[in-house]
């Protein structure tokens, strides 16, 4: 299953082709940041507000703040999650540089897996057929693909850990991914990050939430072959699977 990753190795990715040669919208074509969130939330996708960056820092009064421009703005933030186009128009206006976070494990999970790795993925999932639903790519170097939650098992054991989630014991099996399931949240595009990143669409909100099993398999591979190339040295491998950035 490995090889049709690797036969694109030395040739020019048909994603990136892809990429250069969709249309840019204009200013004017271009729908506004009100537009994509509800778009989100008609989707089904339940929002709440998050931190936003001022400079290299974040907007919210930590200091030092760990995971800057990335999280809610309030601790309440799984409560306070909502598909309501009143209350996200409400919240907008009210905090017009404001990011969003999507609440995942009531609707949908996100598996978040490093960019490069993602790339592949993708490319080779459109490439078999594989209904591959919303897809966004981060600044800082992630790609998040959306997918229907997988529910509430039988067995508890079954849950990932809630908060990005891979432990290091699972790291040689999934090295690279994150599950984004119940009691995590995700950014949602249209998103900024210190140093004038941002986190944007790829496959918008309009595309149908696939089961993650789906998915799986070809992200673990590719995230597999993502950590190989850090083989030489092992303290790199672990940083790309078990990330201490927050």
């Amino acid at each position: 299953m490995g090889d049709g990753i690797g036969r694109y190795r030395g040739t020019e990715s048909k994603l990136a082709h892809w990429l250069r040669r969709r249309p840019r919208k204009t200013a004017a074509e271009a729908p506004s940041r009100a537009d994509l969130l509800l778009a989100t939330a008609a989707a089904g996708l339940p929002l709440a507000p998050a931190a936003h960056p001022v400079g290299y820092r974040c907007s919210c009064e930590r200091i030092g703040c760990p995971t800057p421009a990335r999280h809610p703005l309030s601790f309440a933030w799984q409560t306070q999650s909502t598909t309501d186009r009143v209350q996200i128009e409400r919240w907008a206006t009210a905090e017009p540089a404001a990011n969003f976070i999507t609440a995942t494990g009531m609707v949908h999970d996100v598996l978040d897996v490093p960019l490069e790795a993602g790339r592949a993925a993708l490319e080779r999932l459109l490439a078999d057929g594989v209904d591959v639903g919303p897809v966004a790519e981060s600044g800082d170097g992630r790609m998040l693909f959306f997918t229907a939650t997988r529910g509430t098992p039988e067995d508890e054991d079954e849950w990932w850990p809630c908060e990005l989630d891979c432990h290091p014991e699972t790291m040689d099996e999934h090295p690279g991914l994150r599950w984004h399931c119940r009691g995590s949240y995700v950014l949602v595009p249209p998103a900024r990050l210190p140093g004038e990143l941002g986190v944007d669409w790829l496959r918008g909100p309009e595309h149908p939430l696939p089961d993650p099993l789906t998915l799986l398999e070809t992200l673990t591979d590719a995230c597999a072959r993502h950590a190989d190339q850090f083989d030489g040295d092992e303290h790199d491998r672990h940083a790309v699977a078990w990330p201490t950035r927050r």
